[in-house]
């Protein structure tokens, strides 16, 4: 059968794996830092696969991991990456299963889940590509651009001038709203600083915090009761993560809506948090959660109960996730990852643009593989 027809089935020729450290401008500093939990952040190791197939198809997927575990994700993706040579690269739901069980001894949620979401986002962005549609158009969109706000300003080692001054310019960038990290051990400081930011931006400017999983169930109530004056979009991750029990009792209590959900690590863990009602704003992150094909899932669960959605990180790929949400969503802009690709997203009247480009629309930058530590190739090229 020619390979020109799309009816027949294609095979994975080839992949490479990439770990690639991006340092990060300054040491950043938040909630867990503050608590002596963690030490400042200083590099995002990230795990990059690129795949092609007999007829010439081509994609790539990412997944990353901040202050631990990249040297392991790697390790694994290598280890199972085998498990897709000459497998017909369309089959991405049964892919995601098969390399699921090539690691199951070491579970079905985090590292190895998240070495997963690397090959799955691969896949995806190759089935994108091959249709000639943006990811987005290609899971069904329904907008063309997705309400943004900014973070990587607003961080807790920034002095309260740098912080107006960062939410300003992201303002004057056109990003539509501003969060701000809170969960210092004073939370008085935390009060005068968005009281500042309100009053700078105003009362019309979107605005939401993130305590970082840092307060205790008596703390989180009285710091989200005083935060309720400020009419903030979310209030984010005021407990720990599996504290499904208490993010409910908050959700029940306050007129501020809750997020939570960037940390859990599978579709199962939101599910649970979904069940629980434990969230007002669920924030899977795809990486992190094993890929495309578990984040679908748990969108899914999440209309179903009515829930909002702000996806974690990795803009450049969850503004396609985003746009194919019901709801309203919001996505994160970081601009951290930008020098790892040749594209840019655009941003305007408070919007992230979904690009057009077939795919992710994303190409690997030639600094990005200075920065790269590792590779290991499978197959070979067609």
């Amino acid at each position: 059968m020619p390979a020109t027809d799309p009816a027949h089935a294609d095979a994975i020729r080839w992949l490479r794996l990439s770990s690639c450290v991006l340092p990060l401008a300054q040491p950043i500093s938040d909630a867990k830092v503050l608590t002596g939990r963690q030490k400042p952040m200083t590099e995002i190791v990230m795990l990059f696969v690129e795949v092609e197939s007999r007829d010439g198809h081509r994609g790539l997927g990412l997944s990353y991991a901040k202050r631990a575990g990249g040297p392991g994700q790697f390790a694994h993706a290598r280890e199972i990456a085998p498990a897709l040579l000459d497998e017909d690269p369309n089959d991405i739901a049964r892919l995601w299963t098969k390399l699921c069980w090539a690691g199951a001894s070491v579970g079905r949620s985090g590292l190895s889940a998240q070495a997963i979401g690397a090959f799955d986002v691969a896949l995806y962005d190759m089935k994108a590509r091959r249709a000639g549609l943006s990811l987005a158009k290609l899971l069904g969109a329904q907008r063309d651009a997705v309400r943004c706000y900014n973070t990587s300003g607003g961080f807790l080692h920034t002095p309260t001038a740098q912080l107006l001054a960062n939410a300003q310019a992201s303002r004057e960038r056109g990003i539509g709203g501003i969060k701000l990290k809170v969960g210092q051990p004073d939370g008085r400081l935390d009060l005068e600083r968005v009281a500042a930011v309100r009053k700078h931006l105003g009362d019309d400017a979107p605005l939401m915090v993130d305590a970082n999983q840092q307060w205790s169930r008596p703390t989180a109530q009285r710091m989200c009761r005083a935060l309720e004056r400020f009419d903030l979009v979310w209030i984010e991750e005021p407990l720990d993560a599996y504290d499904h029990e208490g993010h409910a009792a908050l959700c029940a209590a306050l007129d501020t809506p809750i997020a939570t959900g960037e940390m859990l690590t599978s579709a199962l863990e939101h599910a649970e948090l979904i069940r629980h009602r434990a969230a007002d704003y669920l924030m899977p992150d795809a990486p992190r959660v094993g890929g495309i094909t578990p984040f679908l899932k748990i969108a899914a669960l999440a209309e179903h109960a009515g829930l909002m959605l702000a996806p974690h990180f990795a803009m450049e790929l969850h503004v396609h996730l985003a746009a194919t949400y019901p709801s309203e969503p919001w996505v994160e802009h970081f601009d951290w990852l930008e020098p790892l690709f040749e594209e840019r997203l655009e941003i305007r009247d408070g919007r992230m643009l979904v690009p057009t480009r077939p795919g992710l629309g994303l190409t690997l930058s030639e600094q990005a593989r200075r920065w790269t530590r590792e590779t290991a190739e499978f197959g070979q090229r067609p």
